[in-house]
């Protein structure tokens, strides 16, 4: 398992270095031209009723024997009976142009996913048993363009991620804790998650924590109608927790440019307004913490056959409008986005501070 997660990243770096050469010659003018489909939208039924009871339609679950979400490095173990119920949208991992939707049955996008619950999800599984569901996540390209069929092919991977998350809520019952956690579009569907099943229902009452990672939230635009508060301590519970990773000097224009054309849940716009951003080393709102503070940066070994931590790597502080920044790039390979933007490490950079927080924030709820 763990040969096969890190293998996999080598695929991944050189996406990125591809990507990374387009932003640099034409801002993301090449990737429109590369990465959006030039096919129309070709519109699909909605997931069926009971098709998330299949143990198929789940990348990770309790019960499922090569579970990559309870994958971990050495030193580390998954929690025996955890006591919440984890709840996690993996990223974007389908970057075919051929159509604007994954097939739930592609094997590159499905393996590319357990890559990320590798790196990103198995953060939680000290405190929870973690459910993530294929969907047919938007392609790449969706994010490039503001045409209608962009917004379509979002709309038919949240309705997946709704209809897995209702089963999720059945199968783990009317009692039990959970944290809700994705990255990307992942955190983009959880924002409509919040929205839509959180906000002014009993079961927001058992919301342990929202890690909306890699996704901007606006203070002013959005969280008025998420339902749960900004988390503004490390023992607060029953909020959101948002952060974008740049190493300095940082230039998050090619997020904000997007962000800003766009308006918020409460019918505002977006534009100018600050975001919220959790310092993941802290726990806490808008602060900084040196590296020292930091537990733990997922690595991967030189042969790409083991992952480590390596604890004192990076700082991090919030800052401008509310993007987290960790001082100078940290080396990390190719694997780096334009404008010193780390997106792809949002969780890895502190894997273990963000394990000991989600431990903290139960240790919370359960008072």
């Amino acid at each position: 398992m763990e040969r096969k997660f890190l293998y996999l990243v080598v695929v991944l770096i050189v996406l990125v270095i591809a990507a990374g050469i387009a932003y640099q010659i034409d801002a993301i003018g090449l990737m429109r031209k590369t990465m959006v489909p030039k096919v129309p939208f070709v519109a699909q039924p909605a997931a069926a009723p009971n098709a998330y009871a299949q143990p198929a339609m789940w990348i990770a679950r309790p019960d499922r024997a090569e579970n990559p979400a309870m994958w971990v490095p050495e030193g580390f173990a998954p929690g025996k009976n955890p006591p919440a119920a984890v709840f996690f949208i993996h990223p974007t991992s389908y970057l075919d142009t051929g159509q604007w939707n994954a097939p739930l049955d592609n094997a590159v996008a499905n393996a590319r996913a357990a890559t990320f619950l590798r790196g990103q999800a198995s953060a939680f599984n000290e405190v929870g048993a973690i459910w993530a569901p294929r969907y047919r996540q938007a392609t790449f390209g969706a994010f490039l363009t503001s045409e209608q069929s962009a917004r379509q092919a979002l709309a038919l991977a949240y309705g997946d991620v709704l209809a897995a998350f209702d089963r999720f809520v059945l199968e783990v019952g009317p009692e039990r804790p959970i944290i809700l956690a994705g990255h990307s579009q992942g955190a983009l569907h959880l924002t409509n998650l919040l929205k839509d099943r959180i906000a002014g229902q009993p079961i927001a009452r058992r919301i342990v924590a929202a890690y909306v990672v890699g996704w901007p939230v606006s203070k002013p635009a959005d969280l008025p109608a998420l339902g749960l508060p900004e988390c503004r301590t490390a023992d607060q519970t029953g909020c959101i927790l948002s952060w974008q990773t740049f190493a300095e000097p940082a230039d998050p224009a090619l997020l904000f440019d997007t962000f800003d054309q766009t308006t918020g849940f409460n019918g505002q716009p977006r534009a100018g307004t600050p975001v919220v951003c959790t310092n993941p080393i802290t726990g806490n709102a808008g602060d900084s913490a040196p590296a020292s503070a930091n537990l733990g940066t997922l690595l991967p070994s030189e042969d790409l056959t083991q992952a480590t931590l390596a604890a004192g790597q990076v700082p991090a502080r919030c800052d401008g409008r509310g993007i987290l920044l960790i001082g100078a790039p940290p080396e990390m390979g190719n694997f780096v986005l334009p404008g010193n933007n780390y997106h792809v490490f949002d969780y890895s950079l502190f894997w273990a501070n963000v394990r000991r927080d989600a431990a903290q924030r139960m240790a919370a709820f359960a008072q």
